[in-house]
């Protein structure tokens, strides 16, 4: 008999209790990655399904290793060798996968609300692996987990001041950090030229996110005594049909840009975040990029103990026992 699915297409589908136990099983999986074995059986016999109709490097590569640490089948399909380049539609193509029985459905979709129209659709567990403009919650959860590990060693992210600097409007990546760091007690700002920045964002999680998010149209306002600088791309691939929202790339990566002279107005102990991928002399420039206070890779390495935690607890809960390595 089939797990009742516990499906992730949103962090306000989780509690700030759920979120720490996540990000404490991820603390166990990070350990496994400096093992000889980085294997465990929690997941042997299970399918994962990576569902993928937008370019992924970091996503895809960190769940599927994710999967296969854990034992489980990963299957791979990408927009283009999957039967919806033929007209298929979405719900579709997800009865025929639900139809193979798998256990997961790891999908990436352009259309902000897939995730949560498959989860709908079908009986095994959906993990959002980012919607269109909607939200990305795993990489929210990898980022909380780097921050927690580098500037909250006790494990609280209380009172820690993030700043979120770039394309707010069409970041997904922001969406799901702003609730998700609000939740774990930390305090954001929003920084981008107010063209970039979606009237009422900082309203989006109700009372938590009114009373610890704020916006700062300028970038010597937003990096003021913050201790994490999570920087963002422009998303030009989103822009199509819009008015412009900036002059041009050049005027913008001068006014809010990440240099080492603009870092300098953040804590000196600040640590420095992107998602990825970085347009490197636009939103930051390299010697910051590849600098001491960058942790760029880390939230990297993150990604797959993370989306480790988030597999088992989407196909066995977290109350599963624990693991053995597999022989």
């Amino acid at each position: 008999m089939r797990c009742v699915p516990r499906h992730l297409v949103s962090i306000a589908d989780l509690d700030a209790a759920e979120i720490v136990r996540i990000l404490d099983h991820g603390d166990r999986y990070m350990a496994l990655a400096g093992q000889p074995i980085k294997k465990l059986t929690s997941l042997r016999g299970r399918t994962v399904i990576n569902l993928f109709f937008e370019a992924s490097t970091r996503t895809r590569t960190s769940f599927e290793l994710a999967a296969k640490r854990l034992s489980a089948e990963a299957i791979n399909i990408a927009a283009s060798s999957s039967s919806t380049s033929k007209g298929e539609t979405l719900l579709d193509t997800a009865d025929n996968l639900e139809a193979m029985y798998p256990d997961a459905i790891v999908v990436r979709h352009s259309f902000g609300g897939a995730a949560a129209m498959l989860a709908k659709e079908v009986e095994c567990a959906v993990i959002n692996a980012g919607d269109g403009q909607h939200e990305h919650p795993t990489q929210a959860l990898l980022d909380a987990a780097t921050i927690r590990r580098t500037k909250a060693p006790g494990g609280s992210l209380e009172g820690l001041e993030i700043a979120i600097v770039g394309d707010i409007a069409h970041s997904r990546v922001a969406r799901s950090n702003i609730l998700c760091l609000s939740k774990l007690g930390a305090r954001i700002r929003l920084c981008a030229p107010w063209s970039l920045i979606p009237r009422g964002i900082e309203l989006i999680g109700g009372d938590v996110t009114r009373e610890r998010v704020r916006i700062a149209s300028r970038l010597e306002d937003g990096l003021e005594g913050a201790d994490v600088v999570m920087m963002l791309r422009i998303q030009h691939e989103r822009f199509e049909g819009e008015a412009p929202r900036f002059p041009n790339t050049r005027e913008l990566s001068r006014t809010f840009g990440l240099s080492e002279r603009t870092l300098g107005f953040a804590k000196p102990d600040a640590i420095v975040m992107h998602p990825g991928p970085i347009n490197r002399g636009v939103e930051i420039a390299p010697q910051v990029a590849d600098g001491p206070r960058a942790v760029i890779l880390q939230q990297v390495s993150w990604g797959v103990a993370i989306r480790m935690a988030v597999l088992e607890r989407a196909i066995l809960g977290l109350d599963a026992p624990v693991a053995e390595a597999a022989a």
